[in-house]
């Protein structure tokens, strides 16, 4: 992240803490002395949370900060949308899916692409050799994850209709395991679950994302606590520069210091940050654009309930 990008995001915080302040823009919240956030078992926050950089830097503020786990990011924005968590980590598809359901998810930064970290996977025996050859076949995947735009892509650029699979909603736990017994034909999963099947299971990579989807990673919030509370937006997207920048310059301490944590192998995430981006930044209008082409794609397919516009959960003001 550039000094100007940052500083830009800081001052923008700054701005949106002030405009709120004014006569008649108050919000209908109280600044926290809380915020919960929530993560996922691999990622930048789950490093953020070992190394206490958040708390640090709210400790001025008088904010404390409160962590919960999630087994994928579909879970973590129900928790959101339903007032349990108050930021949180997750890739593209999942902030459609909750903006579908609610108008209490804003963006208010991501992460650049990283389309290495997903793929579609085949037992390492398996007579399927292109996507092509998935047609008829039955595929696990979280619901609503990142993964899930990926498959619907994969199958359009291999001449597949969504319907031409038969497709199994399993999350990463029990997609391993119907994996490894056959219970299903291929798996769509992301690291470090995908590295793990790769070098546990031997499993085969029929195609990652590239040159399909960019798999982005955003950072949300609820809209009210967003908006209230500028500062810690602030001061969370600093933590997580200071991370990055840590994980860039010492990938091996990182994996030191995940592997005990997350109970996932050094050389598993050794693979995985080796397929990781780094760069917190606001979302462009290209980022927004890629994402209402998912928002656009999920409606027609029947998998969310109504059109939605993305720009309109985009936190504009605070960044």
């Amino acid at each position: 992240m550039t000094r100007l990008t940052r500083r830009t995001l800081l001052a923008g915080a700054a701005g949106l803490s002030a405009a709120l302040a004014a006569p008649g823009l108050r919000p209908a919240f109280a600044a926290a002395t809380e915020v919960r956030v929530g993560f996922q078992k691999y990622g930048t926050l789950v490093l953020l949370k070992g190394r206490g950089i958040l708390e640090k830097k709210l400790e001025p503020l008088g904010v404390s900060v409160k962590w919960a786990e999630f087994a994928a990011g579909p879970q973590m924005l129900e928790a959101l949308n339903a007032g349990a968590i108050d930021i949180g980590q997750t890739g593209e598809t999942p902030p459609i899916f909750a903006q579908a359901a609610s108008d209490n998810l804003v963006y208010f930064a991501n992460e650049p692409p990283a389309p290495k970290g997903e793929a579609i996977l085949v037992p390492q025996n398996s007579p399927i050799q292109t996507v092509k050859d998935l047609k008829g076949k039955t595929v696990g995947l979280n619901k609503g994850s990142n993964v899930h735009f990926l498959l619907v892509k994969a199958l359009e650029k291999a001449g597949l209709a969504y319907s031409d699979i038969t497709v199994k909603f399993l999350p990463p736990a029990d997609g391993r395991a119907a994996f490894e017994k056959g219970a299903i034909d291929a798996w769509v999963i992301w690291d470090p679950f995908l590295a793990s099947a790769e070098v546990a299971s031997k499993a085969r990579v029929l195609t990652t994302a590239e040159g399909i989807v960019p798999n982005y990673q955003f950072y949300l919030g609820s809209r009210s606590f967003a908006e209230a509370n500028p500062k810690v937006i602030a001061a969370l997207i600093g933590a997580i520069d200071e991370t990055n920048a840590w994980i860039q310059k010492d990938p091996a301490a990182a994996v030191a210091e995940l592997a005990p944590t997350t109970g996932i192998p050094a050389p598993i995430l050794s693979i995985a940050i080796g397929r990781q981006s780094f760069g917190v930044k606001p979302l462009t209008d290209e980022v927004i654009a890629d994402q209402q082409l998912i928002a656009n794609t999920f409606f027609e397919l029947g998998l969310v309930p109504k059109k939605i516009v993305v720009a309109d959960a985009v936190l504009r003001a605070g960044l």
